[in-house]
């Protein structure tokens, strides 16, 4: 596999930094960026699942509401399955974007699946989806059972959720469980027998996993 990127994740989310910069109220910029500085000192936490054990799975929710499982999604494929906070997240936006641009055509001339999966209720998917154009699935997992059992769920702090109110972001109300817990950005690469094989995790979640990262993990894979 070759890469095909012209314009990384990395200058998409600056251009987001920038433009929050112009519009988002200073104390709440001094919240994130505090928060963001303290997940940099932490770095990636312990207990992260590690390659060569099979790939955790759950009952998940399509963008219309109906069951499925990571092992249905992928239909015997390999697949890069992507984890992301939410449709109120413009870094998962401008991810999510580059990946629908400069990997999903690669991917699926390969033959492998991508994924992307936050504990989002569906129709919080399904706007992921529709307003950036994804062509892959977009599924919601109720109460991050994957991730979970992956080791990368995390929950901003008061202060945060302080500052996220602020802009009208409730996340007990977006989250289909109910819950403030979210997921830290993470690409995972699951091979056709369900085993995991390569994880790269990002606890600031400004942060993000590069097309030509994911696929020089594959062709490192075979």
């Amino acid at each position: 596999m070759t890469n095909t990127a012209s314009t990384p994740v990395a200058d998409h989310v600056a251009n987001v930094i920038a433009g929050m910069a112009q519009q988002v109220p200073g104390d709440v910029l001094q919240a994130f960026g505090a928060e963001q500085t303290a997940l940099d000192s932490a770095g990636v936490p312990a207990g992260i699942a590690e390659a060569g054990m099979p790939m955790p799975d759950a009952e998940l929710l399509d963008v219309n509401a109906n069951t499925t499982t990571l092992e249905r999604a992928r239909a015997g494929r390999a697949a890069v399955v992507v984890f992301y906070r939410g449709a109120w997240c413009p870094f998962c936006n401008a991810a999510l974007r580059v990946y629908q641009s400069e990997l999903a055509g690669e991917l699926d001339e390969h033959g492998a699946a991508l994924i992307a999966v936050s504990p989002q209720k569906p129709d919080g998917s399904l706007t992921m989806k529709e307003a950036n154009e994804l062509s892959y699935a977009v599924l919601s997992d109720p109460g991050n059972r994957i991730g979970r059992q992956l080791g990368i769920v995390t929950r901003p702090t008061d202060e945060v959720q302080r500052a996220q109110a602020a802009l009208g972001l409730d996340l007990t109300t977006v989250n289909a469980d109910g819950s403030h817990d979210i997921l830290m950005p993470t690409v995972a690469i699951v091979d056709a027998d369900g085993i995991l094989r390569w994880i790269d995790v990002h606890p600031n979640y400004t942060t993000r996993t590069e097309p030509a990262q994911i696929l020089a993990a594959l062709t490192s894979l075979g």
